[in-house]
Protein backbone atom coordinates (compact mmCIF):
# COMPACT_ATOMS: atom_id res chain seq x y z
CA UNK A 1 0.00 0.00 0.00
CA UNK A 2 1.42 3.24 -0.82
CA UNK A 3 2.27 5.18 2.28
CA UNK A 4 -0.59 8.14 1.13
CA UNK A 5 -3.04 5.93 0.56
CA UNK A 6 -5.89 6.48 3.06
CA UNK A 7 -5.90 3.07 5.19
CA UNK A 8 -9.66 1.52 5.14
CA UNK A 9 -9.77 -0.79 7.89
CA UNK A 10 -10.22 0.76 10.83
CA UNK A 11 -6.78 2.20 11.87
CA UNK A 12 -6.17 2.41 15.58
CA UNK A 13 -3.15 4.67 16.48
CA UNK A 14 -1.91 6.47 19.81
CA UNK A 15 0.59 8.30 21.22
CA UNK A 16 2.00 7.02 24.45
CA UNK A 17 4.44 9.59 26.53
CA UNK A 18 6.35 8.57 29.44
CA UNK A 19 5.65 11.36 32.59
CA UNK A 20 9.33 11.83 33.44
CA UNK A 21 9.13 15.55 32.15
CA UNK A 22 7.15 18.28 30.32
CA UNK A 23 6.33 17.48 26.70
CA UNK A 24 9.64 19.22 24.34
CA UNK A 25 10.16 19.20 21.15
CA UNK A 26 11.05 15.17 20.47
CA UNK A 27 8.02 13.80 21.96
CA UNK A 28 6.26 16.79 19.92
CA UNK A 29 7.35 15.33 16.73
CA UNK A 30 5.79 11.61 17.95
CA UNK A 31 2.85 13.48 18.90
CA UNK A 32 1.97 15.05 15.71
CA UNK A 33 3.16 12.27 13.43
CA UNK A 34 0.90 9.84 15.09
CA UNK A 35 -2.04 12.32 15.12
CA UNK A 36 -1.64 13.41 11.62
CA UNK A 37 -1.30 9.55 10.21
CA UNK A 38 -4.36 9.04 12.06
CA UNK A 39 -6.37 11.61 11.43
CA UNK A 40 -5.45 11.56 7.42
CA UNK A 41 -6.72 7.94 7.87
CA UNK A 42 -9.99 8.88 8.97
CA UNK A 43 -9.07 6.86 12.20
CA UNK A 44 -8.91 7.05 15.95
CA UNK A 45 -5.81 8.43 18.01
CA UNK A 46 -5.61 7.42 21.38
CA UNK A 47 -3.34 8.61 24.50
CA UNK A 48 -1.60 6.29 26.77
CA UNK A 49 0.36 7.47 29.89
CA UNK A 50 3.18 4.89 30.03
CA UNK A 51 3.72 4.98 33.95
CA UNK A 52 4.64 1.83 34.62
CA UNK A 53 8.37 2.38 35.69
CA UNK A 54 7.03 4.71 38.59
CA UNK A 55 10.23 5.18 39.79
CA UNK A 56 11.13 7.51 37.29
CA UNK A 57 7.37 8.82 37.46
CA UNK A 58 7.49 12.61 38.16
CA UNK A 59 4.37 13.53 39.65
CA UNK A 60 1.91 16.02 38.22
CA UNK A 61 4.15 15.65 34.53
CA UNK A 62 1.17 13.62 33.18
CA UNK A 63 -1.50 16.28 33.85
CA UNK A 64 1.25 19.15 32.45
CA UNK A 65 1.17 16.42 29.06
CA UNK A 66 -2.21 16.16 28.40
CA UNK A 67 -3.01 19.90 29.11
CA UNK A 68 -0.34 20.81 26.69
CA UNK A 69 -1.90 18.58 23.93
CA UNK A 70 -5.06 19.85 24.65
CA UNK A 71 -3.68 23.15 24.26
CA UNK A 72 -2.00 22.36 20.96
CA UNK A 73 -5.40 21.57 19.50
CA UNK A 74 -4.67 17.70 19.47
CA UNK A 75 -7.93 15.38 20.77
CA UNK A 76 -7.70 12.15 21.46
CA UNK A 77 -10.58 9.34 20.93
CA UNK A 78 -10.84 7.50 23.77
CA UNK A 79 -10.30 7.94 27.96
CA UNK A 80 -6.81 8.24 28.68
CA UNK A 81 -5.28 5.34 29.85
CA UNK A 82 -2.61 4.67 32.45
CA UNK A 83 -0.39 1.33 32.49
CA UNK A 84 0.02 2.01 36.51
CA UNK A 85 -3.99 0.93 36.65
CA UNK A 86 -3.22 -1.95 34.47
CA UNK A 87 -1.18 -4.32 35.82
CA UNK A 88 -3.77 -7.04 35.55
CA UNK A 89 -3.55 -7.31 31.64
CA UNK A 90 0.57 -7.88 32.20
CA UNK A 91 0.33 -10.40 34.89
CA UNK A 92 -1.79 -12.23 32.43
CA UNK A 93 0.97 -11.47 29.72
CA UNK A 94 3.37 -13.19 31.55
CA UNK A 95 1.06 -16.26 32.96
CA UNK A 96 0.26 -17.27 29.50
CA UNK A 97 4.59 -17.05 28.21
CA UNK A 98 5.12 -19.19 31.88
CA UNK A 99 2.51 -21.62 30.78
CA UNK A 100 4.36 -22.11 27.61
CA UNK A 101 8.21 -22.59 29.50
CA UNK A 102 9.75 -19.29 27.88
CA UNK A 103 10.48 -17.51 31.07
CA UNK A 104 12.95 -18.01 33.81
CA UNK A 105 14.41 -16.44 36.81
CA UNK A 106 17.37 -14.29 36.56
CA UNK A 107 19.25 -13.22 39.19
CA UNK A 108 22.41 -11.29 37.81
CA UNK A 109 23.48 -7.76 38.18
CA UNK A 110 24.10 -4.93 35.71
CA UNK A 111 27.51 -5.08 36.42
CA UNK A 112 27.54 -8.84 35.74
CA UNK A 113 25.79 -8.71 32.63
CA UNK A 114 27.85 -5.47 31.29
CA UNK A 115 31.43 -7.69 32.23
CA UNK A 116 30.25 -10.24 29.48
CA UNK A 117 32.23 -9.76 26.47
CA UNK A 118 29.23 -10.51 24.51
CA UNK A 119 27.94 -6.58 22.90
CA UNK A 120 25.19 -6.65 21.22
CA UNK A 121 22.78 -3.73 19.40
CA UNK A 122 21.85 -2.32 22.60
CA UNK A 123 25.48 -3.09 24.27
CA UNK A 124 26.14 -6.09 26.66
CA UNK A 125 23.91 -9.12 25.73
CA UNK A 126 22.28 -11.49 28.22
CA UNK A 127 24.86 -14.60 28.06
CA UNK A 128 22.21 -17.42 29.39
CA UNK A 129 24.13 -17.39 32.99
CA UNK A 130 20.65 -18.06 34.68
CA UNK A 131 19.14 -20.01 31.80
CA UNK A 132 21.29 -23.56 32.76
CA UNK A 133 21.83 -22.55 36.70
CA UNK A 134 19.70 -23.22 39.56
CA UNK A 135 18.30 -19.87 41.01
CA UNK A 136 19.41 -18.62 44.41
CA UNK A 137 15.82 -18.53 46.05
CA UNK A 138 17.15 -15.86 48.71
CA UNK A 139 18.22 -12.97 46.21
CA UNK A 140 15.17 -10.79 44.15
CA UNK A 141 15.12 -12.28 40.68
CA UNK A 142 13.99 -10.78 37.08
CA UNK A 143 12.01 -13.02 34.79
CA UNK A 144 13.40 -12.80 31.37
CA UNK A 145 11.92 -14.79 28.24
CA UNK A 146 13.51 -17.33 26.03
CA UNK A 147 14.68 -15.76 22.60
CA UNK A 148 15.94 -18.00 19.63
CA UNK A 149 17.53 -17.57 16.57
CA UNK A 150 14.98 -16.79 13.85
CA UNK A 151 14.92 -13.73 12.01
CA UNK A 152 12.08 -11.24 12.57
CA UNK A 153 11.98 -8.48 10.04
CA UNK A 154 9.47 -6.15 9.18
CA UNK A 155 8.75 -3.49 6.89
CA UNK A 156 8.74 0.03 8.32
CA UNK A 157 6.95 2.82 6.58
CA UNK A 158 10.33 5.15 6.62
CA UNK A 159 12.69 3.41 7.15
CA UNK A 160 12.33 0.36 5.13
CA UNK A 161 12.77 -3.14 5.76
CA UNK A 162 14.45 -4.29 9.12
CA UNK A 163 15.54 -7.87 10.70
CA UNK A 164 17.01 -8.77 13.92
CA UNK A 165 17.85 -11.99 15.10
CA UNK A 166 17.07 -11.81 18.59
CA UNK A 167 19.44 -14.62 20.47
CA UNK A 168 22.66 -12.80 18.79
CA UNK A 169 21.49 -9.24 18.49
CA UNK A 170 19.64 -8.71 21.83
CA UNK A 171 19.55 -12.06 23.93
CA UNK A 172 16.95 -13.10 26.36
CA UNK A 173 15.47 -9.93 27.19
CA UNK A 174 13.81 -8.99 31.18
CA UNK A 175 9.78 -8.73 31.03
CA UNK A 176 9.53 -8.17 34.66
CA UNK A 177 11.97 -6.72 36.85
CA UNK A 178 13.49 -7.72 40.08
CA UNK A 179 12.02 -4.74 41.82
CA UNK A 180 8.67 -6.57 39.96
CA UNK A 181 8.40 -3.75 37.93
CA UNK A 182 6.84 -4.91 34.51
CA UNK A 183 9.27 -4.37 31.67
CA UNK A 184 8.40 -2.17 28.51
CA UNK A 185 8.44 -4.33 26.22
CA UNK A 186 5.49 -6.65 28.19
CA UNK A 187 3.13 -3.44 28.78
CA UNK A 188 3.44 -1.69 25.15
CA UNK A 189 2.88 -5.49 23.42
CA UNK A 190 -0.43 -5.80 25.90
CA UNK A 191 -1.10 -2.39 26.08
CA UNK A 192 -1.72 -2.44 22.05
CA UNK A 193 -3.55 -5.45 22.08
CA UNK A 194 -6.22 -4.74 24.53
CA UNK A 195 -6.43 -1.31 22.71
CA UNK A 196 -6.87 -2.84 19.57
CA UNK A 197 -4.18 -0.84 17.66
CA UNK A 198 -3.55 -1.09 14.32
CA UNK A 199 -0.97 1.66 13.45
CA UNK A 200 2.37 2.44 15.56
CA UNK A 201 3.45 6.11 14.67
CA UNK A 202 6.70 6.74 17.10
CA UNK A 203 10.61 7.81 17.36
CA UNK A 204 13.20 5.80 15.30
CA UNK A 205 15.36 5.45 18.80
CA UNK A 206 12.51 2.92 19.38
CA UNK A 207 13.46 1.03 15.81
CA UNK A 208 15.59 -2.03 17.43
CA UNK A 209 12.80 -2.67 20.07
CA UNK A 210 10.19 -3.59 17.30
CA UNK A 211 11.41 -7.30 17.20
CA UNK A 212 11.56 -7.77 20.18
CA UNK A 213 7.40 -6.75 20.29
CA UNK A 214 6.91 -8.75 17.43
CA UNK A 215 8.30 -11.82 18.89
CA UNK A 216 6.09 -10.90 21.72
CA UNK A 217 2.90 -10.48 19.71
CA UNK A 218 3.23 -13.86 17.97
CA UNK A 219 3.84 -15.53 21.15
CA UNK A 220 0.83 -14.28 22.64
CA UNK A 221 -1.72 -14.60 20.01
CA UNK A 222 -1.56 -11.12 19.19
CA UNK A 223 -2.33 -8.94 15.96
CA UNK A 224 0.68 -8.31 14.00
CA UNK A 225 1.17 -4.08 13.31
CA UNK A 226 2.23 -1.95 11.22
CA UNK A 227 4.92 0.47 12.08
CA UNK A 228 6.39 3.98 10.91
CA UNK A 229 9.28 5.41 13.08
CA UNK A 230 10.08 9.31 12.69
CA UNK A 231 13.35 10.62 12.79
CA UNK A 232 14.60 11.67 16.18
CA UNK A 233 15.19 15.14 16.97
CA UNK A 234 18.52 16.36 18.60
CA UNK A 235 20.13 19.37 20.25
CA UNK A 236 23.44 21.06 18.85
CA UNK A 237 26.13 18.08 20.39
CA UNK A 238 23.55 15.68 18.46
CA UNK A 239 22.01 14.24 21.38
CA UNK A 240 18.41 12.77 21.44
CA UNK A 241 16.13 15.32 23.08
CA UNK A 242 15.05 14.66 26.20
CA UNK A 243 14.71 15.48 30.31
CA UNK A 244 18.56 14.02 30.66
CA UNK A 245 19.78 16.05 28.15
CA UNK A 246 17.71 19.51 29.32
CA UNK A 247 15.47 19.41 26.11
CA UNK A 248 13.31 22.41 26.69
CA UNK A 249 9.53 22.11 27.42
CA UNK A 250 7.10 23.58 24.94
CA UNK A 251 6.20 27.01 25.27
CA UNK A 252 2.56 27.26 24.49
CA UNK A 253 2.79 31.18 23.74
CA UNK A 254 4.76 30.04 20.63
CA UNK A 255 2.24 26.89 20.20
CA UNK A 256 1.49 27.63 16.17
CA UNK A 257 4.88 28.32 15.58
CA UNK A 258 6.30 25.52 16.99
CA UNK A 259 3.65 23.01 15.29
CA UNK A 260 4.80 24.45 11.63
CA UNK A 261 8.20 23.59 12.67
CA UNK A 262 7.96 20.14 13.72
CA UNK A 263 5.49 19.95 10.35
CA UNK A 264 8.55 21.07 8.51
CA UNK A 265 10.75 18.38 10.84
CA UNK A 266 8.66 15.55 9.51
CA UNK A 267 9.26 16.92 5.73
CA UNK A 268 5.88 18.39 5.26
CA UNK A 269 5.53 22.08 3.44
CA UNK A 270 3.13 24.19 4.73
CA UNK A 271 2.84 27.33 3.62
CA UNK A 272 4.41 30.65 5.50
CA UNK A 273 0.88 32.28 5.67
CA UNK A 274 -0.08 29.22 7.79
CA UNK A 275 1.94 30.68 10.34
CA UNK A 276 -1.31 33.96 10.47
CA UNK A 277 -3.85 31.01 10.77
CA UNK A 278 -5.43 30.11 13.99
CA UNK A 279 -4.19 26.20 15.32
CA UNK A 280 -7.85 24.91 14.01
CA UNK A 281 -6.92 26.08 10.22
CA UNK A 282 -3.08 24.81 11.12
CA UNK A 283 -4.75 21.06 11.86
CA UNK A 284 -6.89 21.40 9.01
CA UNK A 285 -4.34 21.53 6.35
CA UNK A 286 -1.96 19.60 7.69
CA UNK A 287 -4.58 16.38 8.07
CA UNK A 288 -5.80 17.33 4.65
CA UNK A 289 -2.17 17.60 2.94
CA UNK A 290 -0.24 14.79 4.80
CA UNK A 291 2.70 13.08 3.43
CA UNK A 292 4.44 10.02 4.97
CA UNK A 293 6.21 9.70 2.12
CA UNK A 294 7.98 13.02 2.44
CA UNK A 295 9.31 11.79 5.98
CA UNK A 296 13.30 11.38 5.87
CA UNK A 297 15.16 9.13 7.52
Amino acid sequence: MNNNTPHIAPYRGRFAPSPTGPLHFGSLVAAVGSYLDAKYHHGQWLVRIEDIDTPRTVSGTADAILRTLDALGMEWDESVVYQSRRTDIYQEALHELIRQGLLYPCTCSRKEIADSSIVGINGPIYPGTCRHNPLAQEKPYALRILTNDETIEFQDRVTGSYSQQLVRDIGDFVLRRADGVYAYQLAVVADDADQRITHIVRGADLLDSTPRQIYLQRLLGYPRLRYMHLPVATNAAGEKLSKQTHAAPIDLDKALPQLVETLRFLGQKPPDEILESDIAAFWSWAIRNWRADLISH
